[in-house]
C-alpha cells in the first residue's frame, strides 16, 4: 500500500470541485486505504481525496480523542449534508496548510447521506469534532479550504504567515 503525497497551499488543484464517484471497485478501495494510511501517518483527522490530486468527492476521517478510545475510521463517498445545527467553533488545521491552525465557526449538528466503498448508500448525524470533520472535509471537495472561511482580517494575516514559512 502506497503513500499518497499530500498537496500543499496554494496548489491550484486544492480549489478545483471534484467529481462523484461512480464506480465502486477495487481501485476505489486501494485509493481509500491509502488515503486513510497517508491520513494516519501524518497525524491527520481527516483526509479529502482532493488532498491527494484525486477530484473524487471521497474522503476518510478518524476523530479519536484519547489514548484509550478506540480508532473509527469513517469512509464517506458522495456526502451530502443537510440539517445542520446550532454552532460549533474548533481551531482547525489542515494537512495542506502545515503549521496554521486557526477558530472556524461551523453547525455544530449535521446529519450527512454518503456511500461507502461497496457503493451501499448511508445517513447519521454527527456532532462536535466529527460534524466538523466532515464539514472541512466536504468543504475540500468544493474546492474551499478553512483558511476561506476565515473573516478577511485573519485570512490576509494567515496568507502573511504562509508567505514566511516559505509555503506559497
Amino acid at each position: 500500500m502506497n503513500m499518497l503525497e499530500i498537496l500543499k497551499y496554494p496548489d491550484p488543484r486544492l480549489n478545483e470541485i471534484s467529481e462523484p464517484v461512480t464506480e465502486f471497485d477495487e481501485k476505489l478501495s486501494r485509493l481509500l486505504d491509502e488515503m486513510a494510511k497517508t491520513m494516519y501517518s501524518a497525524n491527520g483527522v481527516g483526509l479529502a481525496a482532493p488532498q491527494v490530486g484525486e477530484l473524487k468527492r471521497m474522503f476518510v476521517a478518524d476523530v479519536k480523542q484519547g489514548e484509550n478510545e478506540p480508532r473509527k475510521l469513517y469512509e464517506f463517498i458522495n456526502p451530502r449534508l443537510y440539517d445542520g445545527a446550532g454552532k460549533a467553533v474548533f481551531e482547525e488545521g489542515c494537512l495542506s496548510i502545515p503549521g496554521i491552525a486557526e477558530e472556524v465557526i461551523r453547525k455544530g449538528k449535521i446529519t450527512v447521506d454518503y456511500q461507502d466503498r461497496h457503493g451501499q448508500s448511508h445517513t447519521i448525524t454527527a456532532e462536535g469534532l466529527l460534524a466538523v470533520a466532515i464539514q472541512h472535509e466536504t468543504d475540500h471537495l468544493d474546492g474551499i479550504l478553512f483558511v476561506d472561511r476565515l473573516s478577511p482580517l485573519k485570512r490576509r494575516l494567515v496568507k502573511r504567515r504562509l508567505q514566511k514559512v516559505a509555503i506559497l
